[in-house]
């Protein structure tokens, strides 16, 4: 990776490289460019619990913490980090795979001792970057990188839910968002969703009702009813009303799906918002956190034609939203206390100053503080939105 070999002409290696072997592709690479002496790809499980080495079936690596260590640390901060080796004398450099503000996991790349100066560093993050581009691409053609984030095996209806998901993240010049899921190898009926074009960003956070396959498929005809409305072009009311109808007309009112409807003009920060049942909305401003009172409308699909009516409210530069859905605020403790009457806003207010990943994902590890257990009853969905404001 030197002036005479530019990165586009990694990029195009690496695409030319079969799907199962971009990690071999990436060893070869690094080694003749740089003088690699060993390059492992970690991918960050459903859990957020560990990082997992990538490797031909059957995985033989071991897992390492993921908010712990050397590698956890350049995963959570989202930057570089780098070892000094003593025996042999060398470098180990642990470098973020990120695309665009989705968290992948890290590439850590050993190199010999005093090669790791900071230009080779920065380009390392450039090739991670174009890495995780391919890896995401790659999910397309094999399920290798898929099962190297698994643990254990995920339930069907949880299969079913993480691939109607658009990832755990997303980011641009005006936000930046950040979700997480739980319990992540067996959820059921919760959901978000997100799209964002020249103008807008729409979030959704969906709880279909039941539990398992039926709750899955419940999420899975919402989020896609959902979609199609929005692909038209209608307003976030309509798309309201046409997921109603599709859900009503499939279960005729025995089960129906809470979703929260959000569409943020990017040039102004106003926000369209409906309330269709029960996840809930927290802003942060400053050092103040409330709860934004919505006018709570009928759950989609419970009765047959619902109108839906668009509530409005303004974000300010540095604002920051909450969604959770209802097994996080409705969750009781072994004393009966609810999370979402004083817990959760204290772990909200904890965690300002932590970017939007790191909050989502804390405010569920608080939820199974709070219930005692990891083994939630309800499914727990949170998604957290910081507002940059528009382009200077």
């Amino acid at each position: 990776m030197t002036a005479s070999e530019p990165l586009p002409s990694v990029e195009a290696e690496l695409r030319a490289a079969p799907p199962h072997a971009l990690v071999a592709t990436a060893r070869r690479i690094l080694a003749d460019r740089l003088g690699a002496q060993e390059v492992t790809l970690l991918l960050a499980d459903y859990g957020l619990a560990v990082l997992q080495p990538v490797s031909h079936l059957p995985y033989t690596g071991e897992p390492v913490p993921a908010q712990d260590g050397p590698v956890g640390s350049a995963f959570v901060r989202q930057s570089p980090v780098i070892e000094v080796l003593r025996e042999p004398a060398a470098h180990l450099v642990h470098l973020p795979i990120t695309v665009r503000g989705d968290r992948l996991g890290v590439l850590s790349v050993r190199l010999p001792e005093g090669a790791a100066d900071p230009e080779t560093v920065l380009q390392l993050g450039d090739f991670a970057t174009a890495l995780g581009h391919e890896v995401v691409t790659a999910d397309q053609d094999t399920d290798l990188y898929l099962q190297a984030r698994r643990t254990r095996r995920l339930t069907l209806a949880a299969e079913m839910q993480w691939q109607l998901l658009p990832g755990r993240g997303c980011a641009r010049e005006e936000y930046v968002i950040g979700a997480h899921l739980e319990p992540a190898y067996s959820i059921g009926g919760d959901n978000f969703d997100w799209s964002a074009d020249a103008r807008h960003l729409t979030i959704t956070v969906t709880d279909g009702m039941g539990k398992g396959i039926e709750a899955a498929l419940l999420t899975s005809l919402t989020v896609g009813a959902l979609r199609n409305a929005r692909r038209g072009g209608l307003g976030l009311a309509d798309q309201a009303c046409l997921a109603d109808q599709a859900v009503y007309a499939q279960y005729g009112g025995k089960m129906y799906a809470s979703t929260l409807l959000l569409r943020c003009d990017l040039a102004t920060g106003a926000v369209t918002a409906v309330d269709a049942g029960s996840p809930q909305l927290f802003r942060q401003r400053g050092g103040h956190t409330e709860r934004i009172e919505l006018d709570a409308q009928l759950p989609l699909g419970m009765f047959e034609e619902t109108d839906y009516v668009e509530q409005h409210f303004q974000l300010e530069p540095d604002d920051r939203l909450i969604v959770v859905s209802t097994g996080v605020h409705g969750t009781r403790s072994a004393g009966g206390d609810l999370y979402g009457e004083g817990a959760l806003r204290q772990i909200l207010s904890a965690t300002r100053p932590a970017p939007p990943h790191e909050a989502a994902r804390a405010v569920v590890a608080g939820l199974v503080e709070h219930f005692g257990s990891d083994d939630l009853v309800s499914d727990a969905a949170v998604v957290c939105l910081d507002w940059h404001g528009p382009p200077a």
